[in-house]
């Protein structure tokens, strides 16, 4: 399906074409805010969707405006609802994702609706008793912001909700602005396509583990591709970054979550969330969480050791917790290697099921008690069996084909950035 054209128009026209246009692409230099932008966005140019508030502030105006947010959702250094409702835009209900809308619950918890006692607006959770907007929750909204930061893998929980953000929308007649972010992990398309068999609330769309798109590509994907029920489309109005490309090195101003809280950890996630399907600690429960990998039983296979324990917002019940974790230190791992490689790491994988002496435990969810059952992460049930059947990395890889590469040529079709 042809993407709908982006006007790069004057903000005037812009606004005068007001919701005709589709999508609507900010080009005006953001408005001065309470705080200055973020170190990254000031180094590299790269200015935010949200950031550029000159260019949407007079089009809320007068609109009933609801929010998707989390504690990504910035603007400079304030969070966004904070800064709009001090600038006077009428938010009229907030919407909190996993993690909560002040970003203060842990991975997996439910979390339920509440008030904020910042500004005292409605929260209504979209990870609790429902998991989109419902028809009430709309009934007073012209406006849904998403203003979410993504870190570019299938089984990220954001894109999940942006969908049933759009979902609802598209069925109550809502229009949905995106204030688009940078994906850290842009650069990166590799792993298999999702088995639509497998899918669950850690992966919902036909797209490999690592997707190589920002929220508001993906949002045109969603609604190119007809992945909302009944073929709906979501009425979308995109405001772009500035100075971004897929190959653009971002550092996130703020953790996308409790438990990717440094740039190593964002870089490694989609390498290392599989192990959430085995019996292998990826370092929950401790404060530095997708960097490390072990299990007790490699005892005197690895000299590095690291040990879980119960960190309250983090992880509350890691994986082996309280005992000595052996493996791998990946701390200090060269992550140009998997920016040069341009693929997903599974050498990782390999090596440690060769090194587990009890590979019948290995994949067992029930058994490792984390998050993710392994071939739903994976998106296949295949790459289960290849391991344990000792294929080579190569051969892996090409069973990725060619559903890979149309991947790749559908996701051309709705890329905003080089």
């Amino acid at each position: 399906m042809k993407v709908p054209f982006i006007f790069l128009l004057p903000l005037a026209f812009a606004l005068l074409a007001g919701s005709s246009c589709q999508q609507q692409l900010a080009t005006q230099s953001p408005a001065p805010v309470a705080e200055k932008a973020a170190d990254t966005s000031e180094k590299t140019n790269i200015i935010t969707g949200a950031d550029q508030t000159a260019a949407y502030l007079p089009y809320l105006k007068g609109k009933r405006v609801g929010m998707v947010v989390n504690p990504t959702s910035i603007i400079g250094k304030t969070p966004s609802v904070d800064s709009l409702h001090a600038l006077g835009v009428n938010i009229v209900r907030i919407f909190g994702p996993e993690h909560g809308f002040r970003g203060d619950a842990s991975a997996g918890v439910k979390v339920d609706d509440s008030v904020d006692p910042k500004t005292g607006i409605a929260v209504v959770s979209l990870y609790g008793k429902n998991n989109k907007p419902t028809k009430e929750n709309l009934a007073d909204i012209d406006v849904m912001i998403f203003d979410i930061q993504d870190v570019g893998a299938r089984f990220y929980t954001y894109t999940i909700t942006m969908h049933r953000v759009m979902e609802a929308c598209a069925e109550n007649g809502v229009e949905l602005m995106i204030l688009d972010r940078p994906n850290p992990n842009g650069y990166l398309v590799d792993g298999p396509i999702l088995d639509m068999s497998l899918k669950s609330g850690i992966g919902i769309h036909p797209v490999p583990i690592a997707h190589g798109m920002t929220v508001a590509e993906y949002a045109q994907m969603i609604n190119g591709e007809g992945w909302l029920a009944n073929n709906l489309k979501c009425k979308l109005n995109i405001v772009k970054v500035k100075n971004y490309t897929h190959d653009t090195p971002y550092t996130l101003p703020v953790n996308p979550s409790p438990n990717l809280n440094t740039p190593q950890s964002i870089l490694l996630y989609p390498s290392l969330c599989l192990f959430e399907g085995t019996i292998i600690s990826q370092g929950r429960g401790t404060y530095f969480p997708f960097t490390v990998l072990g299990n007790p039983d490699l005892k005197g296979k690895y000299d590095f050791n690291f040990t879980p324990v119960s960190i309250k917002g983090m992880s509350e019940t890691p994986l082996h917790q309280d005992k000595a974790c052996y493996g791998l230190d990946l701390r200090k791992y060269d992550v140009n290697k998997l920016r040069n490689s341009r693929q997903v790491n599974l050498a990782w994988l390999i090596e440690l099921y060769k090194a587990y002496p009890y590979k019948e435990k290995f994949f067992d969810a029930k058994q490792s008690n984390q998050i993710g059952n392994f071939d739903k992460l994976a998106g296949t049930k295949q790459l289960k069996e290849q391991i344990i059947a000792g294929t080579s990395e190569e051969e892996i890889r090409k069973s990725w084909e060619p559903g890979l590469s149309q991947y790749k040529q559908t996701r051309a079709k709705y890329l905003l950035y080089p």
